[in-house]
């Protein structure tokens, strides 16, 4: 996937538009919990700065606000974070678009413009031509850098390329290269970790790994529909009843492959899920009983596998690692992961990319991923429209 880079282009004197993701969660006094994201989009600001532009405007959504101005969705925690960080003015605009808001552009004398929530419009997300026009008459060219956004084609993402040349970020550039590269031509042995809690959400992506992978390990909720398909008892565990035919076929085309699956052995359970002191380890799910995390047995296993990996890609918890008490599988592999020198190690946004943090082993990644569905899109080995859209090298 040849695309334009930030490197690639002249920023002299230009006016530059940025498809930020700067979709962080918020506490009820609007401070922002976690700065991931904004940080994620540092080293490419602070380039485009180095490349001493004339403007840089900075574009994003922040939650769901439906096409209507939602006062606790405004940007501006978001512009007072990369003032802390940047150590310089960020000029905060009301809106997005408009007359208004190009003389305010024109005449500031800020370096930086943050514009206000791009879905405070209902044209972002419907990617209407005029709204996309309108936002790239802002600028000489646009940067996309917002990866969490890149599997919609929204008017800050897709439309605006047709009017500018468009090339990726640093970010978006690091997650093309990554998750692009475990896709076609990962360093073998290449080892895939899946959890989560459902099966339907990664048949798509298990079909896709089945042509790469060389060994997939299935824990969380998703794992008890695959133990059922093997006649196995589960229990009251999760169970997706229609998707039992799917993981049966699934685990024979793996046989097929030559693709080794390995499935959880032993399980923490519990017999009411609020009550942690009912848990207890077994290979065989009681009734009444519901599987929570993979036990010691499984974890063992898995590491074995691990060991070898030259890649390794995880997408989705083997537990329910938001409860301390069902959190330990999950943390062991988050921590197992940490210990590899020799492997690309690739966490593919979400559920794991909290994981990760949550047990404080982010560092110790080769490749964090900012996108949720994205990351598990581009993994399937879909197009995404944000990256398809821009300028080829």
């Amino acid at each position: 996937m040849k695309k334009l880079t930030v490197k690639d282009v002249d920023l002299k004197g230009k006016k530059v538009i940025v498809r930020c993701d700067f979709n962080v969660p918020l506490d009820d006094s609007l401070n922002i919990t976690d700065d991931m994201r904004i940080r994620a989009a540092m080293p490419t600001i602070k380039y485009i700065l180095e490349q001493e532009p004339s403007k840089l405007i900075l574009m994003s959504h922040l939650g769901r606000p439906k096409g209507e101005v939602v006062e606790k969705m405004r940007l501006t925690p978001v512009a007072n974070r990369l003032e802390e960080i940047l150590g310089e003015k960020v000029l905060k605009l009301d809106d997005c678009v408009g007359e208004a808001v190009k003389e305010a552009i024109d005449k500031s004398s800020e370096r930086i413009v943050l514009l206000e929530n791009l879905r405070f419009h209902k044209e972002e997300t419907n990617n209407d031509p005029e709204f996309a026009k309108q936002l790239a008459s802002l600028a000489d060219i646009y940067v996309n850098d917002a990866f969490g956004t890149a599997h919609r084609a929204h008017a800050s993402t897709a439309g605006i390329t047709q009017y500018l040349t468009s090339v990726a970020g640093l970010l978006l550039e690091k997650e093309i290269n990554y998750l692009g590269g475990a896709v076609t031509n990962p360093e073998k042995p290449f080892v895939v970790i899946l959890g989560g809690a459902k099966v339907s959400d990664k048949i798509t992506l298990i079909e896709n790994l089945l042509k790469k992978a060389d060994t997939i390990l299935i824990g969380g909720g998703m794992a008890y529909t695959f133990l059922k398909a093997l006649g196995k008892n589960i229990g009251d565990s999760l169970l997706e009843e229609d998707k039992i035919g799917t993981a049966k076929s699934l685990l024979e085309k793996a046989r097929g492959s030559g693709v080794d699956i390995i499935l959880t052995e032993d399980c923490l359970v519990v017999k009411d899920f609020n009550d942690p002191s009912t848990k207890q380890i077994v290979t065989d799910i009681p009734d009444g009983w519901q599987g929570v995390d993979i036990g010691p047995k499984t974890i063992q296993m898995f590491k074995d596998a691990l060991s070898k990996a030259k890649t390794v890609v995880w997408n989705g918890p083997v537990g329910v690692f938001e409860i301390d008490d069902y959190a330990n599988g999950t943390k062991e592999i988050a921590e197992y992961l940490a210990t590899l020198k020799d492997a690309i190690t690739i966490v593919g946004g979400g559920d794991s990319a909290a994981a990760v943090k949550k047990f404080k082993v982010e560092d110790a990644m080769t490749h964090i991923s900012t996108g949720g569905g994205a990351s598990l899109e581009f993994l399937e080995g879909k197009q995404l429209p944000g990256i398809a859209a821009l300028t080829d090298a």
